[in-house]
């Protein structure tokens, strides 16, 4: 069976970016501002982005297909023979005005260096007030799908791998609770199939969390928290993100590779969070654990 090119995997990421906008515009009631851009070194892309909406306060949903030379450096971390590359896919990183709803990410690229060709990608979700129902059905949703393609999807593994990479080591602290992160895996037909059902699966793990939470009333001193925590987003993004950083090294739009940072964050010094409160109960919910095998109307800490 032939190996998946990036010509059809980039077709499938751009219909993926057209529904996903679609249903986050048609829930918001805003629409996404589009720029269409050229990379100097070749290719391109397509950048979607959604500011001070009546959910989202920065929502940004990109596609890309690039190809060119990478620096010699560079060359050697990446897989493959050579420097010429050929690289496509989606990401996205939605920023809620109410801090009751979650941060989300989502990426899923193919990349073809020399001989080499794989995929990578995944989903997490960043709460700053976190529901027990709401994480667990997130972490239901991949589950599913890693276990309906089990043969090339270890759900343990990328769950795993998920803790591990989205994990901040100078602060000693996740980013998030997690969900889904997989990287270098073969551009076989069953990996496709997988890559591509994770896809389609954004929406279903994310839009029930959205309209549940949309109307929850927050206060001043809770908006004020979600912003503290979104420096920690920033932090990642800007300093370990593989993302972030391939498309920096490659020559990449810096408006697009950025977009995933927020509109507003904030760096309180030395902050310590009351005894007792949310915001101190909520590292505990981001140590890693087995939200899939929850219920969820388990309550795992004193409810608020």
């Amino acid at each position: 069976m032939a190996p998946v090119t990036v010509e059809e995997a980039s077709l499938f990421f751009k219909g993926l970016q057209d529904r996903i906008v679609r249903e986050l515009e048609a829930v918001d009631g805003k629409s996404f501002h589009e720029d269409l851009w050229d990379r100097p070194g070749g290719g391109g892309g397509r950048t979607r982005v959604l500011q001070n909406g009546n959910l989202f306060e920065k929502a940004g949903v990109n596609f890309s297909l690039v190809h060119g030379r990478m620096s010699p450096e560079f060359s050697k971390q990446v897989p493959g023979e050579g420097e010429e590359f050929k690289a496509t896919g989606v990401s996205l990183v939605l920023h809620p005005r109410n801090p009751k709803i979650p941060t989300v990410h989502a990426n899923f690229r193919f990349l073809e260096k020399g001989e080499k060709c794989w995929f990578g990608g995944g989903g997490d979700l960043t709460p700053y007030y976190p529901y027990i129902r709401d994480v667990v059905e997130f972490h239901k949703v991949w589950k599913a799908v890693c276990d309906k393609h089990s043969a090339v999807a270890d759900h343990a593994r990328m769950k795993k791998w998920c803790d591990e990479y989205f994990f901040l080591p100078h602060r000693q602290e996740a980013r998030g609770v997690g969900g889904i992160f997989f990287d270098y895996l073969d551009a076989s037909q069953p990996v496709w199939d997988f890559v591509r059902e994770a896809g389609e699966s954004f929406l279903t793990s994310y839009m029930p969390i959205l309209k549940r939470r949309k109307d929850e009333a927050f206060t001043e001193s809770e908006k004020e928290f979600q912003e503290y925590r979104r420096g920690r987003y920033v932090e990642f993004n800007l300093i370990h993100d593989r993302g972030t950083i391939f498309g920096l090294k490659t020559g990449g739009r810096t408006e697009s590779i950025l977009m995933s940072l927020p509109e507003k964050a904030r760096w309180w010094y030395d902050h310590k969070a009351a005894p007792g409160s949310p915001e101190a109960a909520l590292l505990e919910y981001l140590k890693p654990r087995d939200w899939a095998s929850m219920s969820g109307d388990e309550v795992m800490l004193p409810e608020r």
